[in-house]
This record gives C-alpha cells, sequence and structure tokens, in this order.
C-alpha cells in the first residue's frame, strides 16, 4: 500500500473512473462520463483534473445545467440504471439550476450525480462571485437547496472527507431501492487542494446489483391474499423494466390468465399487441385498463410507486372486496395503499409466486371480459386515429366551454392548419420504425401517449412522468441517443415545453448525435387549459396570446411562433407540416439525415384524447362567485368519498 498525492478533483476523477456495475454476472462501467458546463466554481479545480487525464470518461459539454443534467437522467433511465453520466456546474446558479433535474431523478428513481461547485471552504474572500450570504448561518449555500431532492447529499470541507462521501455515493447510486440523485457538494478551493490519498482508493469497484429474493412467509401471505380472488389486475411498474423481468411478468400473466396494465414508467416492457397487455391505467388510463380496474379485487402492483395518476387518486378501483398485492423492492413503496408486502426483486417475486400459484391450479375469472375490453380499447383507438377536422359544426375530443368555430377559424388563419392532435399521433404510431424510441414527460401528449400509443418494440417508450418536467423531453433525448446510438429516437414536445428547455438540442449537433424533434404547437399550455376549464374556469393566461389592450389582460391574438426557424438557426433539418401528407414526407425525409431534424407541426386546440372514466383529485376552490365552480367544488367532495382515504 502507498499514497499518491493529487487534488481532491483529480482523486475524484480517478475514483469514478474506476467504478463497475455487476448485475447477473454481467460487468459494466458504471460512470461513463460527465457533462460540464464550467465557471469559476469548478474550472480549475475538477475543470483541471479532467483536462490533465479524464481517464476512459467521456466529457460533454452541456449548454444549460438543467438540460445536461436531463440528459444524463434520459442516458440512465434507457440503460435501465446501469450506466450513469455525472454533471458537474459552477456555483450559484449554475448549480441551482441542476436542483429541478435532482428532483426529476429522485422522483423517478433514476440514478444521478451531481457535482456542483461551491463557495470557499476557508471563507477567505466570502462573499464569493455568486455565494448568498445567510445572516444566521454562514455554512448555507445554494447547494444546500438540493437536500430536499436527493437521496444522498454531502459537502466536501476536506480532502479527506472525499473517499467516505464517493463511497456512500455509489451505495445509493447503485441501490435500486434507494437510487436518485446524489449531490456532492465541491467547495473551490478544495478541489485544487492537495492530499495524500491511499492507492487503495483508487482499486477497482464492482457493485454487485443483486437481486432480492422473497421470503417464506411473505410469499405465503401473498398466496393467502390469492386464493379467494377471482378478478385480479397486475399493474406493471417501472420496476419491471428496470429488473428485467418482462419475460417473468408475461409467463405469470399468461399461465394464470391475468391481464396487466401499464404506468408510464412500465410501459413498452411488453409490446401493446399482447392479449393480456390493457394498456396504461388510472388518470391518463385507457378505455380498457380502466373498464377492468373498476371490477378487479386484487391489485398486484409490480414495481410501481402508486402515483394519485396511477391511482386516480386512490379512486379507480371500485370494488368493494378489492386488496392489494405490492410487490416491490423498495419497502416504502410495498407498504402504499395498505397492502401485502412482498419486498423483491420484481422477477425473483414473480418467478417464485407462479410457481406456487401453479401448484395451485390457480387461474383468474374474468373470462371474456379481458378480450371484449381490448376490442374496445382497438376500436376506440382507430377512432381518435382518425378524427379530421370537419367544419364549423366540429366538435373536438374536449368540449369545454369554448367558442370553438372562433377558436378553430383564429387558429388557421394564422398556421393555415387544421390538423388535430389525435390524428397527428396515429400518423407517428404507424409511421415510425418499429425500433425507434420516443421521449415525453408533460403536457397533454403522456396522457394521449399512455392512452392510444401502441409499443412495438422493448424499451421503445420512454416517458418521464414521475416528476413531469416541462423541458425533460429534448434534453433526455439527447441521453437517449448516446445510450443507444443505433435507434432513431423521436422527442415528442409541445409548444410549451419546448420553449421551457430544449438547450442541449445545440448539444445534439455539437456530438452528431442525431435526435429528432416531434413538436406540437397549439399556442397553449393545452392540458392546464383542459385542467382550468374542466374545473368551472374560463381559459386564464394558458394559452400564449398578447395583451390585449382593451382591458390590459392577455386575452388578445395568439403569439405565431417559427419554432422550424429555431432550430434551423441551430443547424437542425426542419419541416412545416399543416396536413397528413406532409408529415408522412417529413418523417421519411428525416429518417435519411445524419443531423438532428425538428418537424413543426401545428394542431388544434382540443383535440388531444379525453380521459376514460377517471378521476383526479385537484385543488379546487370551495367557494366562488361562479356556478360552474361552485359545481365541480360539489363534484370533487363527492369523488374524495368514493375514494379510499390513504
Amino acid at each position: 500500500m502507498g499514497n499518491i498525492r493529487l487534488t481532491t478533483a483529480q482523486a475524484l476523477v480517478r475514483f469514478l473512473d474506476n467504478q463497475y456495475l455487476s448485475v447477473d454476472g454481467v460487468e459494466t462501467k458504471f460512470v461513463k462520463g460527465i457533462f460540464a458546463i464550467f465557471g469559476h466554481g469548478n474550472v480549475l479545480g475538477l475543470g483541471q483534473a479532467l483536462e490533465q487525464d479524464s481517464g476512459d470518461l467521456v466529457v460533454h459539454q452541456g449548454r444549460n445545467e438543467q438540460g445536461m443534467a436531463h440528459a444524463a437522467i434520459g442516458y440512465a433511465k434507457q440503460k435501465l440504471r446501469r450506466e450513469i453520466i455525472a454533471c458537474t456546474s459552477s456555483v450559484g446558479p449554475g448549480a441551482a439550476n441542476m436542483i429541478t433535474a435532482a428532483g426529476t431523478a429522485s422522483a423517478n428513481r433514476i440514478p444521478l450525480l451531481l457535482l456542483p461547485g461551491d463557495v470557499f471552504a476557508t471563507r477567505q474572500p466570502d462573499p464569493v462571485l455568486q455565494q448568498i450570504e445567510q445572516s444566521y448561518d454562514l455554512s448555507i449555500s445554494t447547494n444546500d437547496a438540493f437536500r430536499a431532492v436527493s437521496k444522498y447529499w454531502d459537502r466536501i470541507n476536506r480532502p479527506e472527507q472525499l473517499m467516505t462521501a464517493c463511497i456512500n455515493a455509489m451505495r445509493v447510486l447503485t441501490d435500486p431501492a434507494e437510487t436518485g440523485a446524489v449531490t456532492l457538494s465541491l467547495p473551490q478551493d478544495v478541489q485544487g487542494e492537495a492530499w495524500d490519498f491511499p492507492d487503495y482508493f483508487f482499486q477497482k469497484r464492482v457493485h454487485r446489483l443483486d437481486r432480492r429474493l422473497p421470503t417464506l412467509a411473505q410469499l405465503n401471505d401473498a398466496l393467502k391474499l390469492l386464493a379467494g380472488k377471482r378478478k385480479p389486475l397486475i399493474i406493471c411498474g417501472g420496476g419491471v423494466k428496470y429488473s428485467e423481468a418482462g419475460e417473468a411478468l408475461r409467463q405469470f400473466a399468461e399461465r394464470h390468465n391475468i391481464p396487466f396494465a401499464e404506468t408510464q414508467a412500465g410501459k413498452g416492457t411488453i409490446v401493446s399487441d399482447h392479449p393480456l397487455n390493457v394498456g396504461g391505467v388510472g388518470e391518463t388510463g385507457c378505455l380498457a385498463a380502466n373498464l377492468l380496474a373498476k371490477e378487479a379485487d386484487l391489485v398486484i402492483g409490480v414495481g410501481t410507486r402508486y402515483t394519485d395518476f396511477t391511482t386516480a387518486s386512490k379512486w379507480i378501483f371500485q370494488n368493494p372486496d378489492v386488496s392489494f398485492l405490492n410487490i416491490n423492492v423498495s419497502n416504502f413503496d410495498s407498504y402504499k395503499l395498505d397492502g401485502v408486502q412482498l419486498v423483491a426483486d420484481a422477477r425473483e417475486a414473480l418467478t417464485a409466486l407462479d410457481g406456487r400459484l401453479a401448484a395451485q391450479g390457480f387461474t383468474s375469472g374474468w373470462g371474456e371480459q379481458v378480450n371484449q375490453a381490448q376490442s374496445k380499447l382497438l376500436k376506440e383507438t382507430q377512432r381518435v386515429y382518425q378524427v379530421e377536422y370537419s367544419g364549423a359544426d366540429f366538435i373536438p375530443e374536449i368540449a369545454d366551454h369554448i367558442d370553438r368555430e372562433a377558436l378553430f377559424e383564429e387558429f388557421n388563419r394564422l398556421t393555415d392548419s387544421f390538423l388535430t392532435q389525435s390524428s397527428v399521433l396515429g400518423t407517428l404510431n404507424e409511421q415510425l420504425p418499429k425500433n425507434s424510441v420516443i421521449v415525453a414527460a408533460a403536457g397533454s401528449l403522456p396522457g394521449d401517449l399512455q392512452r392510444v400509443w401502441r409499443t412495438k418494440d422493448y424499451n421503445s417508450y420512454h416517458v418521464e412522468y414521475g416528476y413531469s418536467c416541462m423541458g425533460y423531453e429534448v434534453n433526455a433525448s439527447l441521453g437517449v441517443k448516446l445510450a443507444e446510438p443505433d435507434r432513431e429516437v423521436y422527442t415528442l414536445v409541445g409548444d410549451g415545453s419546448f420553449m421551457m428547455l430544449h438547450s442541449e438540442l445545440v448539444t445534439s449537433i455539437q456530438e452528431g448525435a442525431k435526435i429528432n424533434v416531434v413538436l406540437f404547437d397549439n399556442m397553449t399550455n393545452g392540458c392546464i387549459n383542459n385542467l382550468q376549464m374542466e374545473h368551472g374556469m374560463d381559459s386564464f393566461t394558458t394559452e400564449f396570446r398578447f395583451r390585449n389592450a382593451e382591458g390590459g389582460k392577455l386575452n388578445g391574438g395568439f403569439v405565431p411562433v417559427d419554432f422550424a426557424a429555431i432550430a434551423a438557426g441551430y443547424g437542425c433539418k426542419t419541416y412545416r407540416v399543416t396536413t397528413l401528407t406532409e408529415l408522412k414526407q417529413a418523417l421519411e425525409d428525416a429518417r435519411k439525415q445524419t443531423v438532428s431534424t425538428l418537424i413543426d407541426i401545428k394542431v388544434l386546440p382540443k383535440t388531444m384524447v379525453h380521459k376514460y372514466f377517471s378521476w383526479w383529485h385537484v385543488g379546487g376552490a370551495q367557494v366562488s362567485t361562479s356556478e360552474r365552480v361552485d359545481a365541480v367544488a360539489q363534484m370533487l367532495n363527492e369523488h374524495v368519498d368514493q375514494a379510499r382515504k390513504y
């Protein structure tokens, strides 16, 4: 044993370059690279270390700290949490920009290593540039804001602290039950401080993702619960995909004739055409899954967090005898909905439960209901895919209290388009290559995709909905492309989310990592406009309109934006689309390109897909001057009374 004299930053880089993950005997390099935006808080510390010797770590130049961190999340998610790209920023605003991404990673249980620069540990130059001073506590910096959204947080105030901090960071990042954002705050003076690090700190470390086995007692509890049930429904969550338990779930479902529904994270684990796959469930659920959910007497949640959208705010499961069996590697999630806990790896739990159920000859009692629900879903999907504008009497899917004729005429006057959102989705679902990956996150598109998108290939559906973070879409697509360079990647994004953040579109050009941005422009934050009007309000500051000189409100004409021109300025190949024929031509040509593309599609407001027998508990005014708002308040109270209380 010996010592190696290095700066703290140099030691960190060398450590990260020697981390590996072993899953089922397959060993992969865990930290593949680092996204960096350099400023005074990290360029002479971590930047110098990477410039001097980055080892096998690939350094990527980000454009916006949040954007690059979302790209890192997209990479790790597409790699099923087996590989990561770390992110470093300067102090102050650079670091603060990554807080949103940290929340996105932790909510979705995706490993994300953040290395923000920090203020001086010595405090000699305080207040340093971009430092916030708190008179009641001088130890606080911007980076303390990461505590609420990180699964592990540490500040390296001395070089010696780096060692235990790094090992604990790896512990959390490689733990499927606890993973999320890990933040190591790096004071800029400490980054450059030299220390004699023991050489064994830099040894190759192989972190083993061992599959947790179910206990006999918990298996017996599960079997006892199943014995009296006739209409079980599986919910396939993201944990099934990350565990690579899709085949185990398929065999389990087929052997016992149990239909399975999908969460946003679980969708794409098994293709949509499987006869027992009844699609998305809950508030953004489809017709088939929600029909069966109301009758299910047992919900078998596998790798799901049971978010309010999955359970329709704990309302969708209406059978008075419904129980819950929760298969999850996280003990925390296994306790949700007061269910019976089966704390284990999804693949191992399903395999063990399958064998014991088979010995008992268990099969569900759904009869023809699953086939009937599937038939209704397919028919409904084809209907919405074929919805076309039919003139002044056209009634859109979202028939709110609006002057439809005036709205659509104004939109057409500005865009020369009468395209419907659902018909565009139908064309995309038909035209995109089978093995391509679609990426989405916020707005109305995730709901539409969960309801009617038909997955055709494994891991081809990449939708972030644990945090529903606007601005994730374009940036995460870069991460997806870096993870799977041989697959075409399509970003499905609304105009609102695109304007929120699309910084790494430029990075995709720089890296030669082609992504295809399919932009739905309806000049509105559409899903929130729907939400407010559904709950009794008028349209209020959710459409993109000019300020009206008469009255001073934002209710003038629509604000038109040429998104194709924006992307062309970055170096993308771009297309402007107002008909389905133009869309098909654009998609065909985009596949031939080697540079990133953007298809600017003008779609009529209110033409997304409506909900199916679901409800979502949102905070509404209990008293108002509007009869519509008062009526909704009464409706909310009635639905809360029908929902589970915890």
